[in-house]
This record gives C-alpha cells, sequence and structure tokens, in this order.
C-alpha cells in the first residue's frame, strides 16, 4: 500500500490507521470549480504531495501531526503523480506557480495564501483559515 492509503487512514497488517484530518481525495480538474465555489462558504485548503519526495513525505508527516482543526475547514490532497493534470489545472486556475510540497488557502475563490517545503511544517494554519 502507498502513502496515499495511509493518508487516509486504511488498513496496514490488519490495523487501522487514523488520520486526524478530514482528507477530500482531489482527483480530478472538475472538483477545482466546486473548490473555488465553495471557497465563499467556508475556507478550502488544498495540500500537493509527491509521493516520490522525502521532503514532500516529512512535511506530511509534520503537518498531519500538528493539525488541530478538526473538520472546520474542507482540506483536500492532491497526490502530484496519480493526478498531474490537476496538479497542472491548480497552478493555472489559480496562478500560483506549482511547487511540491505546498498548501494553498482558498477564500472567496481567491487563493489568500500559499507556501511550499519545510514552510508548511512551521505554519500556523489556524491562524490563516
Amino acid at each position: 500500500m502507498g502513502l496515499f492509503g495511509n493518508v487516509f487512514g486504511k488498513k496496514e497488517s490488519g490495523e487501522k490507521k487514523e488520520s486526524k484530518i478530514p482528507w477530500v481525495a482531489l482527483e480530478s480538474v472538475d472538483q477545482l470549480n466546486q473548490i473555488e465555489k465553495d471557497s465563499s462558504e467556508r475556507t478550502q485548503v488544498i495540500f500537493k504531495h509527491s509521493t516520490t519526495c522525502g521532503i514532500s513525505r516529512m512535511v506530511l508527516n509534520m503537518f498531519t501531526g500538528s493539525y488541530v482543526l478538526g473538520d472546520s475547514i474542507d482540506i483536500y490532497f492532491l497526490d502530484l503523480h496519480a493526478h498531474r493534470a490537476v496538479s497542472n489545472a491548480v497552478e493555472s486556475k489559480f496562478l500560483v506557480r506549482h511547487q511540491s510540497p505546498q498548501l494553498l488557502i482558498l477564500k472567496n475563490g481567491e487563493v489568500t495564501f500559499h507556501t511550499s517545503h519545510g514552510a508548511i511544517a512551521d505554519l500556523e494554519l489556524a491562524q490563516l483559515v
């Protein structure tokens, strides 16, 4: 099983590993329009992750370990390798240069904050949403 399965709390070795982050899989370009629309009512967050990058995995682990917002936001997980076209569409639609790992926060149809790499782990997400 890959990292993506672990992120969503799937079973490994007969034991269920629960993530405290209520991830929503970002798997299609069509979802981006809904994310943009929903951002007028509720903060939307996109976490872009490279499953082959050690830095991305380290940042994801630190971010997951410090997550405290529960389900107060919609938080999307984008596996860059599995959904490269979606990653490209994020860059094009929201005018934010692609990086990995990367975190974007959307409010009222616009990216209000974005960061990447180690800065994600240092982020006080609750202050930005």
